[in-house]
Order: C-alpha cells, then sequence, then structure tokens
C-alpha cells in the first residue's frame, strides 16, 4: 500500500489552492475548477471544492476544517518561515517553539481551519531520525 496524496475539501477552492502555492512555494496545477494539487517530492495535496463531494454522496455536506489533524511538513529552518508566512496564515496557534521530542515547530492554520505544522529537528536524536 502507498499513499499517494492528500484530499481536503475546501469553501474556497481558489483561496485554500493561493494559500498552499504561498507557504509551499509550488504552483497547483488545476485539472478542473474544482479540482486541483499541489505535489511535493514526498505528498501530493489535493484540494477539492465542496461540488466535488456530491459526486460520493448527497449526504456529505459538512465541511469544517479540523483540530483533529495536523498537516506536517519538514522545513530547513521553522524560524525563516515563519517570518516568511506569518502575514499569510489567518491564524498562528503557536510560533516557533522547541517542543520535548526535539523539533522545533510552527502551527497554523489554512483557510478553512486545517492545521499545519512546519518543523525542523534541532536535537542530535531528532536530526538522526530525519536525516
Amino acid at each position: 500500500m502507498k499513499l499517494t496524496s492528500l484530499r481536503m475539501i475546501s469553501k474556497d477552492i481558489k483561496a485554500t489552492v493561493a494559500f498552499y502555492e504561498q507557504i509551499l512555494g509550488i504552483t497547483a496545477t488545476w485539472y478542473t475548477e474544482d479540482f486541483a494539487e499541489l505535489s511535493t517530492d514526498s505528498v501530493t495535496i489535493a484540494v477539492g471544492s465542496i461540488r466535488t463531494m456530491k459526486m460520493f454522496s448527497e449526504d456529505l455536506t459538512d465541511f469544517a476544517g479540523t483540530k483533529s489533524t495536523i498537516i506536517e511538513f519538514l522545513v530547513k529552518n521553522v524560524d525563516e518561515e515563519y517570518e516568511r508566512i506569518k502575514s499569510i496564515a489567518s491564524e498562528i496557534i503557536q510560533e516557533p517553539t522547541t517542543m520535548p521530542w526535539g523539533n522545533r515547530s510552527l502551527l497554523f492554520c489554512d483557510p478553512d481551519g486545517n492545521m499545519i505544522n512546519f518543523f525542523t529537528p534541532v536535537s542530535e536524536e531528532a536530526m538522526k531520525k530525519f536525516s
């Protein structure tokens, strides 16, 4: 089994895709006005509009962001990333902070309220895990 993508449903797909293009520094590929993908070297983030969910079921109508899942990105320097994205993100949950497990972490939300973590390993043990 291979994880190929993470799909999010957005109330405002254009704003959400533009947000991810800014924070990731990549350009999305649009397949239709209701579906786009942003591919990194490790995962593809797919973004669909609410209309796409009706293709699965008419009962799928509640699309609020979640604070129970965190989308995580390993970055070279979380403090530099914070300076770059702090004016882009609508909500910063946690400014760069060194966590007990050895990662320096920045937690913020996308336009739909989904949590995103940019992190940089800073302890010797954490650096070994990601080298």
